[in-house]
């Protein structure tokens, strides 16, 4: 399975956006584009630049590949209602993000693995694909024998990391290992500090 392995700190300060939660302490004290020459190449962005890297950084964010974010945009354009919006709902309804905003993981990158390893069941049947995509009246569950793995016995102290809030389209129960799916995501709960107009834009050059 294709993905980005590439130092998700030097993300973080290429995007100036704090793209995993171990990113925030290294920004503070490291800002800005890494790289020797890095100072020299900063100046005023331009459009393009600005809708460049607002792209980069939602998908980034939520951990997808070019071609994978192109394709969820080419979707979002298709469906009815804004393009952006229907954007940010896709990305949220994936399943390794659900797993992130249930409180099972502490990040998008932990919750993706948790998914690739086969630790969940959907409706009963174990999954190990994170771009599933989730609809209102799924069931998500850790699966037995994961449930007696030494991250999920301590799964306590990953909730108190998580710093996830509840949402209005799953309803999540840590203790019991499993959550399920409500309704759509709304557009006030996803990521915050994004501006899903430049992407859209972006997209229609």
């Amino acid at each position: 399975m294709a993905r980005d392995t590439s130092p998700i700190v030097k993300q973080s300060r290429r995007e100036g956006y704090a793209l995993h939660p171990k990113a925030h302490k290294i920004m503070v004290r490291k800002s800005g584009i890494p790289g020797e020459h890095a100072h020299g190449r900063q100046g005023k962005p331009s459009l393009y630049l600005t809708q460049l890297r607002e792209k980069q950084k939602v998908r980034r964010t939520y951990g997808l590949l070019e071609k994978q974010f192109s394709r969820l945009m080419k979707e979002a354009t298709r469906k009815k209602g804004l393009a952006g919006e229907n954007l940010l709902q896709l990305l949220e309804r994936r399943l390794d993000n659900a797993v992130y905003r249930a409180g099972f993981a502490s990040s998008r990158r932990a919750a993706r693995q948790l998914v690739s390893h086969g630790h969940f069941i959907l409706n009963g049947r174990r999954v190990d694909i994170p771009s599933i995509r989730l609809k209102a009246g799924d069931e998500i569950s850790v699966r037995p024998k994961s449930t007696k793995s030494g991250y999920f016995t301590h799964i306590d102290d990953i909730v108190k990391n998580s710093n996830q809030t509840a949402l209005s389209w799953m309803k999540s129960d840590v203790k019991g290992l499993k959550f399920s799916i409500t309704g759509n995501p709304k557009r006030e709960e996803a990521e915050p500090d994004i501006n899903e107009q430049l992407i859209v834009e972006y997209y229609s050059r």
